[in-house]
């Protein structure tokens, strides 16, 4: 069917809920073997990263000034937008790769100082974090996928409580507030929505073309789940 004849498709191809089967199968299929993708990426990346030389003068950088932290956080935040913009390209598939791990190399980076801390307290508590965090994901994967509900009405919710998070986060910086489990739980709660989210407009609202991006948004979901898990234990242990 012609772009003319079809009200709903575009460059990047049919919204997947109004696919074809096969098309529909074959998207959702690229999503999440993009995703594994990222996910061994990012963990060669850190298995690298925790052992290249100057990795202390990094740690100890970004964590021992208020500053160095919110630079590294700052620095973060505007690689993400530049990723996730070329992820989206319509125009460009190599552009969209280029997103892709530019986000997963942004991630590796701001994730070297909780890892490094977290091997010399205890390396067990990184893969028991692990394991919670992929649990957590399929068990949210599971839900959408079974359900077929759309959860897209999670954005306004998930918008204000990132931005309530963050603004928390640049308190506590500043001001050497502690973060405690409480906040800790309602950041898993946070990123348990977001995979809520993502995973249906795999189902809903991507179009078939998209496969780069979802896996993307996935990826920032699961990091952002680890991210907090990983805090929680380890703040369990302390």
């Amino acid at each position: 069917m012609s772009y003319a004849q079809n009200p709903y498709s575009s460059p990047m191809g049919d919204f997947a809920a109004l696919a074809a089967a096969d098309d529909r199968a074959s998207f959702i299929t690229k999503t999440y073997l993009h995703l594994v993708a990222a996910i061994a990426v990012f963990v060669g990346l850190e298995a690298v990263l925790l052992n290249a030389p100057g990795v202390e003068e990094f740690v100890r950088f970004s964590l021992g000034t208020r500053w160095g932290w919110f630079l590294v956080l700052g620095m973060f935040m505007l690689v993400s937008v530049v990723a996730n913009n070329w992820a989206r390209s319509a125009v460009s598939p190599t552009m969209q790769y280029v997103g892709l791990w530019l986000y997963v190399a942004a991630e590796s980076v701001i994730f070297v100082p909780l890892l490094y801390i977290a091997k010399l307290e205890d390396p067990n508590i990184i893969g028991s974090a692990a394991q919670v965090t992929l649990g957590l994901f399929a068990a949210m994967t599971a839900a959408v996928f079974i359900t077929r509900k759309d959860f897209s009405f999670l954005r306004t919710f998930l918008v204000f409580g990132s931005f309530a998070a963050l603004g928390f986060i640049v308190l506590a910086i500043f001001t050497h507030i502690t973060i405690g489990p409480i906040f800790l739980y309602a950041m898993i709660a946070l990123a348990c929505g977001y995979i809520l989210y993502d995973t249906s407009n795999v189902l809903h609202h991507y179009r078939i073309g998209q496969h780069v991006a979802a896996s993307l948004a996935l990826f920032a979901s699961v990091a952002l789940l680890f991210w907090y898990v990983l805090q929680l234990f380890m703040s369990r242990r302390n």
